[in-house]
């Protein structure tokens, strides 16, 4: 079986040849171009497509909310403007005739993981991915957990702190405000007066043995934890795999293994922490487990 598969951010689409077996045969990425809206992005993805003969499935992971049932765009924020409503999945398999599975992208990157990567002897566990904001994957018996109305596993929007930082949700005080890896290059600029940051810089100075560095980070992984330690008393899982370019960073799973205990029950201590495994690469080969299970 041949699958090509997508993974569309506000930046860049990543594009892989995918064979049965989950092995990457190929892959390239190319500028999102998001500003063009989304019926310009949904033509280059149709153009793409016609560029690859005998392809068996395609599997699209995407920004945004997604129903993965009819394959379209509930909602997307204006990091994609005009993907709203987007009916991928019809548009693709009305021009090529070719079986199509659309998926949120942590939702792809968490089942990418379940069978390739850090989870894949755990079919039972949550997935968060700390970048901009903070998306989450709920995962059971290797299926994703989708709630009543198909949006489960929004971690980044339950409420940490009551009444407190502005939300683009338009909700106060939303987990992510405090613990996305955006809230911790904001707070480093802010509290340091540094022009340009980024996750690189911030645990470079740390290595350097800054230590208002040390406790802005310390500040900000504190924030995470907390949100893991309800979570863990929630769900009650056995692995939780953290994501985001940021999370290879050795010192932050470190802190949360050494802290999480701290604040848990007792009985709920067997809870491991991991980084997940596959990078970029974990969107492209979910979405493709998602089209091979269609």
């Amino acid at each position: 079986m041949k699958i090509l598969a997508f993974d569309i951010g506000g930046t860049a689409i990543k594009i892989g040849i995918i064979n049965e077996q989950g092995h990457i045969l190929e892959s390239r990425e190319v500028p999102t171009l998001a500003k063009e809206g989304g019926e310009a992005l949904m033509n280059r993805l149709l153009m793409i497509i016609g560029e690859y003969k005998d392809l068996d499935r395609i599997g699209i992971s995407t920004a945004g909310q997604v129903d993965h049932i009819e394959g379209k765009i509930i909602f997307a924020s204006e990091n994609l403007p005009g993907w709203t409503d987007m009916e991928i999945k019809r548009r693709i398999e009305e021009a090529y005739n070719i079986p199509t599975a659309v998926e949120n992208d942590v939702n792809a990157a968490a089942i990418g993981e379940a069978y390739y990567g850090a989870a894949a002897d755990n079919k039972a566990f949550l997935c968060l991915a700390y970048g901009t904001g903070i998306g989450g994957a709920i995962v059971e018996n290797g299926k994703i957990y989708r709630g009543a109305f198909g949006s489960a596993g929004e971690f980044g929007h339950t409420i940490t702190h009551v009444g407190g930082n502005d939300c683009n949700c338009g909700g106060k005080g939303c987990y992510e405000t405090y613990a996305s890896t955006s809230a911790l290059v904001s707070r480093v600029m802010h509290d340091l007066c540094i022009e340009e940051a980024n996750g690189r810089i911030i645990f470079k100075l740390l290595e350097e043995g800054n230590q208002d560095i040390k406790k802005i980070i310390n500040d900000w992984l504190f924030e995470i934890t907390m949100g893991l330690v309800n979570f863990v008393h929630i769900f009650n899982p056995s692995l939780i795999v953290l994501g985001g370019g940021i999370m290879a960073q050795p010192y932050i799973i470190r802190y949360i293994t050494e802290n999480l205990p701290k604040y848990i029950m007792p009985n709920y201590s067997r809870v491991k922490i991991v980084e997940a495994k596959l990078g970029n690469n974990a969107g492209i080969l979910g979405a493709a487990h998602m089209a091979i299970e269609m």
